[in-house]
């Protein structure tokens, strides 16, 4: 299921030289691949031991709602990501525009160190 997802515009500058010479419909990342990469790499977590798995973003997503205004629709859509028998065409979709504008309200002073 295709998703909007906001990309600070410092991560744009580092994820552009791998964009520049793809089709617009080729895909940038492969799920399976983003899925071994994690396993192998085990990103410690901060806050208790353990790595990051692809199931803390649901996680982050229901935590971290509230703080980013998030209303229950979208929660609600991230959460239930790839479950049969949801209608789809009950959760809103707001426009990119406006979910990056969300984002960067909370993300923006954001700064990444390398």
């Amino acid at each position: 299921m295709e998703h909007y997802v906001p990309l600070h515009l410092e991560l744009v500058k580092v994820l552009q030289p791998l964009v520049d010479d793809r089709a617009d419909d080729e895909l940038l990342f492969q799920y399976h691949s983003i899925l071994m990469w994690l396993k192998r790499e085990k990103i410690p977590l901060m806050r208790i031991s353990g790595h990051f798995v692809l199931g803390d973003l649901r996680k982050f997503a229901e935590q971290y709602g509230d703080i980013i205004q998030w209303d229950q629709s979208n929660r609600s859509y991230i959460s239930t990501h790839g479950v049969s028998g949801v209608g789809w065409s009950n959760y809103r979709h707001p426009l990119p525009e406006r979910v990056f504008e969300g984002y960067m309200n909370y993300w923006g002073n954001v700064s990444f160190v390398r």
